[in-house]
């Protein structure tokens, strides 16, 4: 079987490819010829996610999956959320995004945040949705060199150790996408 991974994100592909039976074959876009940003213009997690899924299925006619993910901070309402990204601006870039975490939650005690990841699945003219969440904290400085984005200030709860101390695999049997991913495989061998 093969499908398609909306993201030419190297970071997500590696974890993907991790958690999916060797049955499948995982594509990118680049794979696919598709080297366009697909826009993420929805106001949710949910909604970006099948925004991607579509523009795939729409445009290139392959079954494939996508995935937004996001991390919510309870003292900032849920930023950085659908935004996290992008959170410091134009061009993404994730220490300004952690930068910007951390000043804004300087005077916060109220440190709990989860990452959620939700993943949509087109395949064979039908849409399902896998959400993935994990509970923790934002430290107040970045610690480990593993991971992208937030890993280096998000520790999960029940842990002493950032996501961006752990291994890719460790982190992938915790992790939001972990979660969602075990969820689209449970169906698929449904």
């Amino acid at each position: 079987m093969q499908l398609v991974f909306a993201s030419n994100n190297k970071n997500k592909i590696k974890e993907i490819q991790l958690l999916v039976p060797s049955h499948i074959e995982v594509l990118s876009l680049e794979d696919i010829g598709c080297l366009e940003d697909i826009p993420e213009t929805a106001n949710t997690i949910e909604e970006n996610a099948i925004l991607k899924a579509n523009y795939v299925t729409e445009k290139f006619g392959y079954n494939c999956f996508a995935d937004d993910s996001g991390l919510e901070i309870d003292a900032l309402n849920g930023e950085p959320g659908v935004y996290s990204a992008r959170y410091a601006g134009e061009p993404k870039d994730d220490n300004k995004n952690i930068e910007k975490v951390l000043a804004n939650l300087k005077d916060k005690t109220n440190r709990k945040a989860n990452f959620k990841t939700v993943i949509c699945l087109n395949l064979n003219g039908e849409q399902q949705l896998f959400t993935g969440i994990i509970n923790g904290r934002i430290i107040k400085e970045k610690i480990g060199t593993n991971g992208f984005g937030y890993d280096p200030i998000f520790v999960a709860n029940g842990y002493d150790k950032t996501f961006a101390e752990l291994t890719m695999e460790e982190k992938s049997t915790i992790s939001h996408r972990g979660k969602a991913v075990r969820q689209l495989v449970d169906f698929l061998s449904s």
